[in-house]
């Protein structure tokens, strides 16, 4: 399943290689929920400030089993 992956504030060396400025087309097992792809890439949790996914706030608490569906669009953005 492909998403867009948009890495903000010192968070883009978690970007793939085919990385255009701070984000990235990356495919993602549609098994795998939101705060699996934030694993994947090795972003680590105490450097997460906001994630957003198609523009909406993701708390936090509810990253775990957040399912995420073709061609969305995940936001981070790490502590200042």
């Amino acid at each position: 399943m492909k998403i867009t992956l948009k890495l903000y504030a010192g968070l883009s060396q978690y970007l793939p290689e085919n990385a255009v400025g701070n984000e990235a087309e990356i495919m993602i097992d549609p098994e795998l929920d939101l705060q699996g792809v934030l694993d994947c890439y090795g972003i680590p949790s105490e450097k997460i400030f906001l994630v957003l996914v198609n523009g909406v706030y993701v708390f936090p608490d509810d990253r775990e089993g957040y399912m995420l569906s073709e061609l969305d669009a995940l936001a981070v953005c790490r502590y200042a």
